[in-house]
């Protein structure tokens, strides 16, 4: 059974009428991030926003009538990528004001390559994209905890004793990408395969 990414009401309303491309990493990837979240839970007693399950955004958009037409461009563009292969190399954080922990992806080849293809196809369209940014710009990661809500020490006191490279780089490739989108309180995905 799929999980939810996100399954707060909370932020299940934030995020109404928004998509996002999505790659989820389900082996070795999934499997330190599962190690990070539930360290920074228990240091919190679990009250503090987060994702339910592990992802990789490459976009966000917000289309809630254009839907199928971001579906067709996504799956067009999705049917000419190789499987893509993530590397987790670091727990690092996003700074105030957005006051993320974060595991940092590796730039590899193949992601950066699907990034860039992905701007490539949306070039020419008029999609209301979010927090867009070059491939250049874009800090590849999964989200472990929002930590907005956090006092700026507290926040820093945690940020600093979260972060750390990883000796350890856990590997995968996934094979496919998810459109994942939030109407009516509740969200919905499509399952996308990549490669011909």
């Amino acid at each position: 059974m799929r999980r939810p990414f996100m399954d707060d009401p909370a932020q299940l309303a934030s995020l109404e009428g928004q998509q996002y491309l999505v790659l989820r990493p389900t082996i070795a990837v999934a499997s330190l991030y599962r190690e990070v979240q539930d360290a920074a839970l228990a240091r919190f007693g679990g009250d503090i926003p987060h994702p339910r399950t592990e992802h990789v955004t490459l976009r966000g958009f917000f289309e809630p009538e254009r839907r199928d037409e971001l579906s067709a461009l996504i799956r067009d563009w999705a049917a000419l990528q190789h499987p893509i292969e993530v590397t987790a190399e670091a727990v690092d954080v996003f700074p105030a004001p957005w006051q993320i922990l974060i595991v940092r992806i590796a730039r590899t080849p193949g992601l950066v390559s699907a990034y860039a293809a992905l701007s490539e196809a949306l070039q020419s369209t008029d999609f209301r994209r979010l927090d867009e940014r070059s491939v250049d710009d874009w800090t590849f990661h999964l989200s472990v905890v929002y930590g907005k809500t956090l006092e700026p020490d507290s926040w820093q006191e945690f940020a600093d004793a979260s972060r750390t490279e990883l000796s350890r780089q856990p590997t995968e490739t996934i094979t496919e990408a998810e459109l994942v989108w939030y109407q009516d309180g509740a969200e919905y995905a499509e399952v996308i395969p990549l490669g011909p």
